[in-house]
């Protein structure tokens, strides 16, 4: 009788009970729905930025399935704001029949104006490219981690595979080192 005396008090907003501990609720994941892999190859990422993308409501069931390709994508400036090129979503099947499905569309990024006017400096200026990197959810929202990045040469391509080769081995030396110890 007690408890349920407690409850209906709790209930109320008078009093909190402390019975059983509760464990803090953890935020909602960032769960990742695309990486683009070759943007890391093909360029040098000196900033990240956070951009909320315009999406319409048969895109977000598909990102839901994961059915996206952010290979060939890129983002343009036109009129002050900030676009996604190239990114497919492949649409479902199941989408509904009165909406037109273009995959390919080009979508709005939402960012902050002046986030927007530092990239439009960095672009026009100092000949950056605005580049996609992760496509991923954020409290119920699709978030784009959008790089600015520079391209890299053939040989400077090169020259990062070899250092990532070496500091693999060096890892594996280290590990078979600390095994004999």
């Amino acid at each position: 009788m007690a408890a349920s005396f407690l409850a209906f008090k709790a209930e109320r907003g008078k009093y909190t009970t402390t019975m059983a501990k509760q464990k803090p609720k953890e935020k909602s994941g960032s769960a990742t729905i695309a990486l683009n892999k070759r943007a890391r190859h093909e360029y040098y990422i000196d900033e990240h930025y956070e951009a909320g993308i315009a999406l319409q409501g048969w895109e977000v069931k598909s990102l839901r399935a994961g059915r996206i390709n952010l290979g060939d994508a890129y983002a343009i400036v036109k009129g002050g704001e900030i676009f996604l090129f190239g990114a497919s979503i492949v649409p479902l099947i199941s989408a509904s029949t009165h909406v037109v499905a273009d995959d390919r569309r080009t979508r709005k990024l939402l960012l902050h104006r002046e986030e927007i006017d530092k990239l439009i400096g960095a672009i026009e200026r100092k000949g950056y490219t605005l580049i996609p990197l992760a496509l991923y959810w954020k409290n119920n929202h699709v978030k784009l981690d959008l790089g600015v990045a520079r391209g890299k040469q053939e040989h400077d391509k090169r020259d990062t595979e070899k250092e990532r080769d070496w500091n693999r081995e060096k890892q594996r030396v280290m590990r078979a080192r600390n095994r004999e110890a």
